[in-house]
C-alpha cells in the first residue's frame, strides 16, 4: 500500500516524504510547484527524493479532479498526508481566489479521493494556528471557539476542518487535522519572517518589526513537526470513537519577536536595522499552542529550542546562497 503526500515539494511535505521513505514506505507525491515563491527552492527540496526507491512524483494541481485521479491511477493507496495548500496570511488579501481554489476546492478533491478508496485507513491534513484568529485566551486549546477568523487564509483552513468533519460523519473516513504553529527551519518558506529577517540582516537592509515588536509566536522546528505528523498518521482514530480529530502541533512556548531578532543578530554576527511598523491587516499579536492533547495521544513533545533551530536555519541559508 502507498501513502499519498500532497504538497510533496513543499517545506513540510518534502520532509514528511523523506521520513516515510526512510522507513520503507511507498510514497506518491503530488505538487503543482506554483510560483507563490521561487519554484527553484521547491525543485531543490524535491530533487533528493526523485529516483529514490518507492517514490513517485506527479506534477499536478490538487484542485484538478483528473490530476488527482491520475496521480493514483492503478495504485493502492490507504493513507493520505494532505499538506498542499495556498499558504500565507497576507497574500490572501491580494489573491483570494487562489485560496478558495487550492484550500477549499483542493481539500474537497482529496476528501472525494479518500472516499473512493476501498479499505481507506487515514487522512492526516494540515490546518493552521491561524484558525484561532484574535483569540486572547492563551494557550490556544482545541476546545476554543474558532469562528472569528481575521484572514481569508484562516477562514479556508476552518472550512477544511468543517468539510472533514462532514465527510468523516457521512462516509466514515478516519481523519486527523493538525493545526500547525509557525513552522521554521532549513529549506523553509521565503515569505516567513525568519527567512526575510535573515536575508535582510545579512544584506544590511532594514527589517520591518510589526506592532513595534510586541508580538509572540509559537515557533516550531520542522523536525518536530514531521515527527508529530507521522505519529498522528500511524495512529488513526479508533472505530468506536469520533472519526475526525483536531490537534494543535506547536512548541508550547511562545517567543517574543524582539528576542527572536536578538538571536538572529547573534547568530549572523550583524546588528539588525529595525524599522518599527504598525500591525498588519490579518495578523495576530500572539500564538501559543496548548499541546496537552497531542502529547497525551501520540507522545508528541518538541525537543528543539529556538536557538538550536535558528542556528540550523542560518547555517543552511549561508550555505545554500553562498553568503
Amino acid at each position: 500500500m502507498a501513502i499519498l503526500v500532497t504538497g510533496a515539494a513543499g517545506f513540510v511535505g518534502s520532509r514528511v516524504s523523506r521520513r516515510l521513505l526512510d522507513r520503507g514506505e511507498e510514497v506518491i507525491g503530488i505538487d503543482n510547484i506554483n510560483t507563490y515563491y521561487d519554484p527553484a527552492l521547491k525543485e531543490a527540496r524535491l530533487a533528493p527524493l526523485l529516483g529514490e526507491k518507492g517514490f513517485t512524483f506527479v506534477r499536478g494541481d490538487i484542485a484538478d479532479t483528473e490530476a488527482v485521479l491520475s496521480a493514483v491511477r492503478g495504485r493502492r493507496v490507504d493513507r493520505v498526508v494532505h499538506l498542499a495548500a495556498q499558504a500565507g496570511v497576507r497574500y490572501s488579501l491580494e489573491a483570494p481566489r487562489a485560496y478558495i481554489r487550492s484550500n477549499i476546492s483542493g481539500h474537497l478533491e482529496i476528501l472525494e479521493l479518500c472516499r473512493a478508496f476501498e479499505g481507506f485507513k487515514h487522512l492526516v491534513y494540515a490546518s493552521s494556528s491561524s484558525v484561532y484568529g484574535g483569540n486572547e485566551k492563551v494557550p490556544f486549546s482545541e476546545a476554543d471557539r474558532v469562528d472569528t477568523p481575521v484572514s481569508l487564509y484562516a477562514a479556508t483552513k476552518k472550512a477544511d476542518e468543517l468539510m472533514s468533519h462532514v465527510y468523516s460523519h457521512l462516509f466514515e473516513i478516519p481523519q486527523t487535522g493538525l493545526r500547525y504553529f509557525t513552522v521554521y527551519g532549513p529549506f523553509g518558506r521565503p515569505d516567513m519572517a525568519y527567512w526575510s529577517f535573515t536575508k535582510n540582516i545579512i544584506e544590511g537592509k532594514p527589517i520591518k518589526v510589526f506592532n513595534n515588536g510586541e508580538m509572540w509566536r509559537d515557533f516550531t522546528y520542522i523536525d518536530d513537526i514531521v515527527t508529530g505528523t507521522i505519529a498522528a498518521l500511524d495512529k488513526p482514530p479508533a472505530s468506536d470513537g469520533p472519526l475526525h480529530r483536531i490537534y494543535n502541533i506547536g512548541n508550547n512556548r511562545p517567543e517574543k519577536l524582539s528576542r527572536f531578532i536578538d538571536i538572529l543578530e547573534e547568530l549572523i554576527g550583524v546588528a539588525a536595522v529595525r524599522e518599527m511598523a504598525p500591525m498588519q491587516p490579518g495578523d495576530v499579536v500572539r500564538t501559543y499552542a496548548d499541546t496537552a492533547a497531542i502529547e497525551r495521544d501520540f507522545g508528541f513533545k518538541p525537543s528543539t529550542s529556538l536557538e538550536t533551530g535558528l542556528r540550523a536555519f542560518v547555517g543552511w541559508y549561508r550555505e545554500y546562497f553562498k553568503v
